[in-house]
């Protein structure tokens, strides 16, 4: 009888063990195979154009080691890091060509888009060679996209964010005020410079609901820009650049690290 109950009392402890054992082997597996993975999605504001340091292989999508994403990756050390973000990409493009990376094992999205689907180059175009009325027509037409035709064309890339990578946080960057208003600067008039100004707080607007109907975060670059827009004297975005016009109204590299990385790192 003694010998029975020292047998069941042993057996017991090691079943106890083995679970225990068990149990933390299944936690740690769990732990390895957390989505950490990160995919930065989106235009030359996520790509990098205007940092410099642009990766050769990334050949016209001019994909910048100065960037945001690239920075955040080399701070946080994920477990995969996919950088897709092309200079002049619309919805259609994030569609089309940067979504492969994404899977079950991405923990993290971060994606800036919208600004060309409404029209961003046309519209500094605009205001750089035409009137002040054009200007504010023209920022009037893209507004008008923004309210009828974008929340689609942005829903549909953010359903397909979600079905490929369903474990992911999603993190929407916005984009910058251009210019500090109220004091003399060259280039464009009062009028043109808050009119852009205005037309960016609109598409930020239209993002953030946007982001918010879908449970993502929306990440507003506006703060940190504040005080180094185009006109302050410690401009974090260039200017209209005639020796390299696609680099215009593009965040520098103290942009990126300074405007937003800070933004995806508070939003991650």
């Amino acid at each position: 009888m003694r010998r029975s109950r020292i047998t069941a009392y042993v057996t017991s402890l090691l079943l106890a063990t083995v679970a225990a054992l068990t149990g933390a082997t299944s936690a740690q597996a769990s732990q390895l195979a957390a989505p950490t993975g990160y995919v930065a999605l989106g235009d030359s504001y996520s790509s990098g154009v205007g940092a410099g340091g642009y990766i050769g292989s990334s050949g016209a999508c001019k994909r910048s080691t100065k960037a945001y994403p690239y920075l955040w990756a080399a701070a946080h050390s994920p477990s995969s890091f996919n950088f897709t973000a092309c200079s002049g990409a619309r919805t259609g493009d994030v569609l089309a060509n940067q979504l492969t990376p994404l899977g079950s094992s991405t923990g993290l999205v971060s994606i800036s888009v919208g600004g060309n689907d409404a029209g961003f180059a046309d519209v500094m175009s605009t205001c750089v060679l035409q009137s002040d009325s054009s200007c504010i027509a023209r920022i009037n037409t893209a507004r008008a996209y923004v309210d009828s035709t974008l929340p689609g064309q942005l829903d549909t890339v953010y359903d397909a964010i979600s079905s490929r990578a369903p474990a992911a946080h999603v993190v929407v960057l916005g984009y910058p005020r251009f210019y500090k208003l109220g004091q003399a600067c060259l280039g464009l008039s009062e009028a043109k410079r808050s009119a852009i100004n205005g037309a960016s707080d609109y598409l930020n607007n239209a993002l953030a609901k946007r982001a918010a109907d879908h449970g993502f975060t929306f990440g507003d670059v506006k703060s940190p820009f504040t005080g180094h827009e185009i006109c302050s004297g410690s401009s974090w975005l260039h200017s209209l650049n005639l020796l390299n016009i696609g680099e215009s109204y593009h965040p520098t590299a103290a942009g990126q690290s300074g405007g937003y990385l800070p933004a995806l790192t508070s939003a991650a």
